[in-house]
């Protein structure tokens, strides 16, 4: 319910007047039983921390981190022995002073000067009291059985919230420009008012959904690169796209095209949202999904990633060649290929010169396959998976894809006579007849149109050769096409 939970470590600084205009930082810290120690100055860069600083603590506990050049506006942290840490909100003015305890950071720290950072500070210990108060709540309720009891203990909740919500607006009416006001306004969700009723009285049941994403990133300013050193960007970022954006190429692209563009404004901020986004998509499991990838990779990776090795733009411009014909809704490619029939397959079982004869076969092209859906299945006989999966297949489309319109087109990639026998020997063990069994003993030009790196590979065509889906495993391919059939 409250987001700003996951800070409860989070201090606030003082921070002392800038004694020149320019100057770089001076940040003195006093920790209360520890000396003699190495502490470091990190900032964040979304989930990940960065050291900038370090310094050793004299027989007092006492320490400076100093720099000649200013740090960059954001939360910081100050990492100590035994993986202990707690963070800081560095701003404009960056001469500053904290004292603490190591038995309590937060409690017992002790400031002097910047009000940014006494208002970060009392917003802190504000939200510990909240807390507390919170978690006494959420207790009894779980205790409580009178449903008046229960509606009491969920109003208190709910004001509790409110009064957070409220006190962060505040900060940021008062303190328009500091980050202090920015950061906290950064951590609120959208509220959402009651759907408005037409003429008829009625209700949109989706005008909720539409405001929310429309609305998301009212209070979360994308194009700030201070919240990228913060440790909640990424998060925010990512629940939009996985949440609340439909899982679908079409409607993902704009929207990573809407966080990209409006990255330009900052260099660190922009490569963190390209490569971000790019390997996120890279990664994905979900099909389809290379679409989006393709499409950040050709319009803006290949041409605007400066920090990128040549060799690594060349050998991606490649794949993202391969990768367009092979999206989903595009025309599969075509290729011409050998038809074997069933009979050859029964003749050559105790044929030996008949095993290894590759120039065997009717021409044939994917795209004169006719069907309502044709399954392209790429393997061969050496691959242990497809020693599962393509019997599997098989015995699918004899139960139940046949009469669904479905043709399958099994397309051994092995080439060459030793191919050919293990292709025959492992069609005459599982019985592999009644679809198309196909090869090109003569080519490898299919191959290299549909990027078949790893068998087996499962694509499905509607009618008019267009890909419906693909990497998919035998099990897959019926509930694919019977959800498209109704």
């Amino acid at each position: 319910m409250l987001q700003i939970q996951r800070f409860c470590l989070l201090l606030g600084l003082i921070m002392l007047p800038m004694l020149v205009s320019g100057q770089g930082y001076e940040i003195r810290i006093k920790i209360n039983g520890l000396t003699h120690q190495q502490i470091i100055l990190g900032h964040y860069l979304s989930k990940s921390m960065y050291p900038d600083d370090t310094v050793k603590l004299d027989d007092k506990g006492y320490g400076t981190f100093q720099g000649a050049k200013k740090l960059p506006v954001g939360m910081y942290l100050v990492y100590l022995p035994n993986s202990r840490y707690f963070d800081l909100l560095i701003g404009e003015d960056q001469v500053f002073s904290v004292e603490t305890d190591t038995l309590d950071f937060l409690h017992n720290m002790v400031i002097k000067g910047a009000e940014e950072n006494q208002l970060f500070l009392d917003f802190q210990k504000y939200m510990t009291n909240l807390r507390t108060e919170a978690d006494s709540l959420t207790r009894q309720l779980k205790k409580v059985v009178s449903a008046d009891e229960r509606q009491k203990l969920s109003d208190a909740l709910k004001t509790l919230n409110e009064n957070r919500i409220a006190r962060i607006k505040n900060i940021k009416k008062e303190h328009p420009d500091y980050f202090v006001s920015d950061f906290l306004r950064a951590t609120l969700d959208i509220e959402v008012p009651d759907p408005p009723k037409n003429e008829k009285g009625e209700i949109d049941s989706t005008w909720q959904y539409y405001y929310y994403r429309t609305h998301y990133f009212d209070y979360f300013d994308i194009s700030d690169p201070r919240l990228l050193r913060t440790p909640f960007y990424e998060d925010k970022v990512m629940t939009y796209l996985n949440r609340v954006v439909p899982q679908v190429p079409d409607s993902l692209i704009p929207q990573v095209d809407m966080l990209i563009e409006k990255s330009r404004n900052d260099s660190a901020l922009f490569r963190y949202m390209l490569i971000t986004l790019f390997n996120y998509y890279g990664k994905s499991n979900i099909m389809g999904m290379d679409a989006v990838h393709v499409h950040i990779a050709d319009k803006y990776y290949i041409n605007q990633s400066w920090w990128s090795d040549p060799k690594f733009i060349a050998e991606l411009k490649d794949r993202t060649e391969k990768a367009k014909p092979l999206l989903i809704g595009a025309v599969a490619p075509d290729a011409e290929l050998m038809f074997v029939p069933a009979d050859h397959f029964k003749s050559a079982l105790s044929d030996t010169a008949l095993k290894r004869f590759p120039h065997v076969g009717i021409k044939g092209n994917i795209h004169r396959v006719e069907a309502k859906f044709t399954v392209l299945m790429f393997w061969e006989a050496e691959c242990g998976h497809c020693k599962t999966m393509v019997p599997e297949l098989h015995t699918l489309y004899e139960k139940s894809l046949k009469q669904l319109g479905v043709q399958v087109l099994a397309i051994n990639t092995l080439f060459g006579e030793d191919g050919k026998v293990k292709w025959v020997d492992f069609v005459n063990k599982n019985k592999l007849y009644g679809w198309i069994n196909a090869w090109n003993p003569y080519s490898y030009d299919f191959k290299v149109k549909y990027d078949i790196i790893a068998t087996p590979m499962i694509y499905i065509l509607d009618e008019n050769k267009k890909i419906i889906a693909k990497k998919i495993s035998p099990d897959q391919v019926e509930g694919i096409i019977t959800s498209i059939l109704n």
